[in-house]
Parts: C-alpha cells; sequence; structure tokens
C-alpha cells in the first residue's frame, strides 16, 4: 500500500521547515540586508512547521490504515559495494516521532513570538529553530546509516548554535562548548558502531543491515572473544549515550539552560534528547541479538533515572530542575529499552514529549511574569496572578508523576512493569530505580510546584530585586504572559491529559508492526505485560491499588509537608545532611572530575605529547637533527676536499707509508 505514501509529499515534510529558515536566516538577517521583518519571518517559518505538521499527521493516518514507504530517492555516490543514498523509511515508529516533533515544534515557534518579542535576534532565531525541525525529521525519516548520521550531526550543530545563541554571555558560550564536545565522545562511539556494519554487513541500508544481523550474531570482533554485534550495539549506544544525556555523558544538558527557553523545551526536551532513544528502538533487530548491550542499557538507565532525579531535589533555578528531570525520565526510557520494551520507550517518548514541553513552556511563561527571575526561592503565590500557567503547570506536574488517567500514567506505568517482567540480570536494578525515581520524581517536581505558585510571596526578599530587566524589579508583582504565550500552554496540556489512553491501545497493538523487533522467546517482557492489560480504564483504575502510585503521592506529601506546613524543616535536613547536600551540590563532582581530571590531563598529555613528541622527537631528532647531520658530515668533508694540491700530495704519501707499513708488518708474521 505504498501508493497512499508518495514520494513528493514525504519530501515536502522536511522542506517546508528548511524553506522557512533559509528564508528567515538569509532575508530576514543583516547577512542577506535585512529584506524582511519580523512579522515576515515568523510567518515563514511558522508556516513552514504547519505543513510539516499537517503532512505528518495525514502520514501518521495512512500508516495506522496500513500503509509503508521505503524507498531511495537519491543516489549520492557509490564506494565500493556501498551506496551513498538519500531515502526515507516510514512506519509506524517514524511515523509517530515525524508528528511529535512537528507539532512540539509548531507550539514552540508560536510561543516564541511572544518570549522572544523584546530580542534582538529575533529572525535568526526563528531560523534556528526551523532549520533544527528540518534537521530532526531528516533523522526519524532516513532509511540508512548515512543520512540518519547526517541529521544526527545536524541536530548537534544546530544545538550549539540555539545554546549559545545569546553568544554574549560567557556562561552561554561555555555551555555551547561543553555541550559540543561531550556530545562529540558519544558521536565518537556512534560512527565506530556505523563503521563496523558498514565493513562487516557491506552495506549501509537499513533493511539489508538488518536482513544479515543473523550472521552478524554469529561473528567474533577481529582478535577477541567478543561477539561483533555486541560491540556494534554498544557502540550504538554510546552514541545514545551522549545525545540522549545519559550517564556519564549527561553533564551537558543542564547547562544548555543558558539557552533561551524555548530552545530547553524543543531541543532539551521533546526532540533531540530522545534521538538516542529512537534510534536505538530503530536498531532493536541488532539489539536483541546481545543481551551482553541490554543489559549494559539497563544499568546506564538506570543510575541516570534515579541518581539525576536527586540532583533535582537541590536545584533552586525553575529551569534546571526541569533539566535534571529530563534527564531521569531519558533514563526511565533507557531502561525500557534495555528490557526490549521498546514500544514502551517510544510511548513514554511521546507522551514525556507533551508534558514536558508544557513544563518548560510554563516556567519561561512564569520566568516572564516575574520579570526574568528565575530562582524560585524568591517566587510563592504565582497562582493568583497567572491562572492559566498555573493549571497547565499543575496538568504537567501530574502527567509527569504518573497520576492515573493522566498522560505519563500509561508510559511511565508499561515501563515500571516492563521491568518488573523482564527476565535480564541487569533488570532487578532497573526496576529498582525506576520505582524508587517515582518517589523522587513526585517530591522535586511538587517541591518546585508548591515553592512557585504558592506560599508567601517571596519576591521582596530576593537580593537581585532592584536590578531587574524591562524596568521592573524582580520585586514587583507577578502578571500573566500575553495569550501568544499561554496559547501553546493550553494546547500542550490537552495531549498531556488524554494523549495517554487514546494512544496506548496501539501500544500493544500493531502500529510497530514491522518496525521494531522483539525476540519474545528470550525477552518476553511487553508479551507479559501485552496479558495483564486489557484496556486503558482497567489499567487506571488498578493504577490507584499499585505501589508506584502510592510512592508517588508520598512525594507529594512529603513535599507539601517539607515546603508548605513546615518550611523551617529543609534547612535543618540540609544541616544534618551536609556531606550528602554537598555532593549533590556539587553534581556528584562530575563537571569538577572532567575540568580537573580528564581536561587538565588532557592538556598535560597534548603538552608532553608536544614537548616530547612533536618539538623533541619529530622538530628536535628528525627534522632539525637531520640536517645537523647532514651539516656535520659535510663540514668534516670540506676539510678534505679542499682544491689544495699541496694537501693532496701529503695525503698520498702519508697513505702510501701507512700501506707499505702495514705490508711490511704482515711479511714478518
Amino acid at each position: 500500500m505504498s501508493q497512499m505514501l508518495s514520494a513528493p509529499m514525504l519530501c515536502a515534510v522536511p522542506l517546508a521547515p528548511l524553506a522557512g529558515s533559509a528564508l528567515a536566516g538569509i532575508f530576514g538577517t543583516a547577512f542577506g540586508g535585512n529584506r524582511i521583518g519580523r512579522a515576515a519571518s515568523h510567518t515563514l517559518t511558522i508556516l513552514g512547521v504547519a505543513i510539516a505538521f499537517a503532512l505528518s499527521a495525514m502520514t501518521l493516518n495512512a500508516v495506522v490504515d496500513g500503509a509503508r514507504f521505503d524507498q531511495t530517492l537519491y543516489h549520492w555516490m557509490t564506494v565500493g559495494n556501498l551506496k551513498m543514498e538519500v531515502g526515507f523509511l516510514i512506519d509506524g515508529l517514524t511515523a509517530t516521532m515525524m508528528c511529535v516533533v512537528t507539532f512540539v515544534s509548531l507550539m514552540v515557534h508560536l510561543y516564541t513570538i511572544g518570549y522572544m518579542a523584546d530580542d534582538p535576534g529575533y529572525n535568526r532565531f526563528f531560523s534556528y529553530i526551523s532549520l533544527f525541525t528540518f534537521s530532526m525529521l531528516m533523522l526519524v525519516m532516513s532509511n540508512n546509516f548515512l543520512q540518519l548520521f547526517f541529521g544526527w550531526e545536524a541536530v548537534g550543530l544546530v544545538s550549539y548554535l540555539l545554546i549559545g545563541f545569546w553568544y554574549t554571555r560567557p556562561t552561554a558560550i561555555f555551555a555551547n562548548m561543553k555541550a559540543f564536545l561531550v556530545n562529540r565522545v558519544g558521536d565518537f562511539g556512534f560512527i565506530l558502531g556505523i563503521g563496523l556494519i558498514a565493513a562487516f554487513a557491506d552495506t549501509l541500508n537499513y533493511a539489508e543491515a538488518f536482513g544479515k544481523a543473523p550472521a552478524l550474531g554469529t561473528l567474533l570482533f577481529p582478535g577477541t572473544h567478543w561477539l561483533l554485534i555486541t560491540v556494534i550495539c554498544i557502540c550504538l549506544f554510546i552514541g545514545a549515550m551522549g545525545k540522549s544525556a545519559q550517564f556519564p555523558l549527561h553533564v551537558w544538558l543542564p547547562d544548555s539552560m543558558e539557552g533561551p527557553t524555548p530552545i530547553s523545551a524543543l531541543i532539551h526536551a521533546a526532540t533531540m534528547v530522545t534521538a538516542g532513544i529512537f534510534m536505538v528502538a530503530r536498531m532493536s533487530p541488532l539489539f536483541e541479538l546481545s543481551d551482553t548491550a541490554l543489559n549494559f542499557i539497563l544499568v546506564i538507565g538506570g543510575i541516570t533515572a534515579l541518581f539525576m532525579g536527586f540532583l533535582a531535589i537541590v536545584q533552586n533555578d525553575i529551569k534546571r530542575v526541569i533539566a535534571y528531570s529530563t534527564l531521569s525520565q531519558l533514563g526511565y526510557m533507557t531502561v525500557a529499552l534495555g528490557a526490549s520494551a521498546y514500544s514502551a520507550a517510544i510511548f513514554h517518548l511521546m507522551t514525556h514529549a507533551f508534558f514536558k514541553a508544557l513544563l518548560f513552556l510554563a516556567a519561561g511563561s512564569v520566568i516572564i511574569g516575574l520579570h526574568h527571575n528565575q530562582d524560585i526561592r524568591w517566587m510563592g503565590g504565582v497562582r493568583k496572578y497567572m491562572p492559566i500557567t498555573w493549571i497547565t503547570f499543575l496538568i504537567g506536574s501530574l502527567a509527569l508523576i504518573g497520576t492515573p488517567f493522566f498522560a505519563g500514567f500509561y508510559s511511565k506505568d508499561a515501563i515500571i512493569e516492563a521491568e518488573h517482567a523482564s527476565h535480564l540480570w541487569a533488570a532487578g536494578f532497573a526496576y529498582f530505580s525506576v520505582l524508587a525515581g517515582v518517589f523522587v520524581t513526585a517530591f522535586y517536581s511538587f517541591r518546585l510546584y508548591f515553592l512557585v505558585f504558592h506560599g508567601k510571596e517571596r519576591y521582596a526578599q530576593n537580593p537581585d530585586a532592584h536590578h531587574g530587566n524591562h524596568g521592573h524589579g524582580h520585586a514587583a508583582k507577578p502578571h500573566e504572559s500575553p495569550w501568544v504565550v499561554w496559547l501553546p500552554l493550553v494546547l500542550l496540556a490537552i495531549p498531556s491529559v488524554f494523549i495517554g489512553w487514546l494512544i496506548m491501545p496501539m501500544l500493544f497493538g500493531d502500529l510497530f508492526q514491522g518496525a521494531i523487533i522483539v525476540d519474545a522467546a528470550r525477552h518476553p517482557a511487553m508479551a507479559e505485560l501485552a496479558e495483564n492489560i486489557h484496556s486503558w480504564q482497567q489499567m487506571a483504575l488498578h493504577g490507584f491499588t499499585s505501589a508506584p502510585f502510592w510512592l508517588a503521592a508520598a512525594g507529594v506529601a512529603a513535599a507539601y509537608y517539607l515546603y508548605m506546613v513546615n518550611p523551617a524543616l529543609p534547612a535543618r535536613i540540609k544541616a544534618a545532611l551536609l556531606p550528602i547536600y554537598r555532593i549533590l551540590d556539587n553534581k556528584y563532582y562530575m563537571d569538577w572530575f572532567n575540568e580537573n581530571v580528564i581536561a587538565r590531563g588532557t592538556r598535560l598529555l597534548g603538552s608532553g605529547l608536544w614537548n616530547v613528541g612533536d618539538r623533541g622527537l619529530i622538530d628536535g631528532a628528525i627534522v632539525n637533527g637531520s640536517w645537523k647531520l647532514v651539516g656535520w658530515v659535510a663540514g668534516v668533508t670540506r676539510r678534505l676536499q679542499t682544491g689544495f694540491l699541496y694537501q693532496y700530495a701529503l695525503a698520498m704519501i702519508l697513505g702510501v707509508f701507512i700501506l707499505m707499513t702495514c705490508f711490511v708488518i704482515w711479511l714478518n708474521k
């Protein structure tokens, strides 16, 4: 039924945002002479993304009806047997990601009109976010590893530009360089994995590589006793660790909050950081052949899910709390991948995209309403001044902690149950991490909620109260954001409530049939989960009696008591547990380790290689030593070849004398 999906229509999906980005970036900036104004720039880019979303929705509808598309659109070149091509693979997995990317991007574009209204880089910003949308669509729609890598690197490049958008701030420059370098570490593993596939499968096409997967599963990595497929999968997952911010390559994401708030929602909550999750799900035919790789994924995901949640508890910046929440939820998705519950991971990716984008954009609305104050210690009582922001933030928080009947409940509960059903040895640790993470998530989420929207107003206590922006002190009363800011919040709040039970039946249906491959005999988690779930109503009602619900309720109650009933107690707990607080406040000293051990060690190694290797060996011994040796030999030779006849005669006489002496000695013997 591929005739239902035409190549021209699919090409229009990524090309529409690219066209909007090019027009705004060239003609809306000084590069092209500022020929179009702000209104034209945001209109063109929003129109491009709106077209992409409409076509993506049509594509998903066709896919649900059974349509599929796998076709090469452009042949670039052939190197040996490797074909370098551009093509699209459209199935349930791709169509779902297309809708998520374009819808969230459309909401962010609308929100940006209000949030960036006073920024001089307004047109440039719209160009960047549309370019990001194009890059992400090329990534998820690819049918080969070459195009996947192009999209992978393109979203990294645009992320670098967006994190450092305010390039006059030293903190923004440090943050975007940090993100760029950490992602290069992950990308090194990623390209090694792709290289191994190209070398041993002799193809870059998904379908051809997956067809050869069973044969790859029998090979050993040259010179070792490791299975080749295990090395390939771990290398690919290292790429996902960088892009999806998994421990220990997570350190870039919190610092990326230096970028404007719309970027936090678009890149670091809903799309770019989920690229790694999508990639592993797409590569399920490979990962299913290596239990070692799946166990590795479970351990990394479990650490990220629990220990990144702990860090959110001690944060005071409203955006950083949500950033560490994103890290924790990415850990949930990762442990689902490790348990071979790929569809549950994608399900949580989708629900998380809506409610986390909602939380980030609502946080931006709070920042606007509080005249660019981001410290939750100097907020309180915002609810009565910003009612729309308040209710949408509450909806996002309820979805995040997995409240039954909200979107996050269905995907999160499915992950927890899948971990419980998994038979892999690392599943026990992962199950404990995600279960304990439920309490932690509820606690930090409602700590944030109560400190911002309830309690006493603390604006006047802000030490920066007399240095506000836009002519307002931070002590000024909050105000509701303009409609162009709160409208995307409302539109995101709707799927944050309903999308879970609307999509949940497809989780166990045939939406991902052919796109996600699971060996149910070896990895039965999803099969066992499907046997126990009969309807979304039954799942939600059962959720009220399950351990995750009561752990979440306990987290909310603890946050309410500590920050509303007895607000003096957190300070006493902090004093009693000061060593633990310092570890959390210093983010497990990961930044210190990276800067003082890895960075300085690298600089020391580089300095040693430069001084000893480059200057001493190459320049000193080889380059300079060679010409000095030649010069010395020339100097000695020059003394023998003087051109004076008497010196030559003397040399001949001495030579004859020496020869005669040697001859006489020989005769006497």
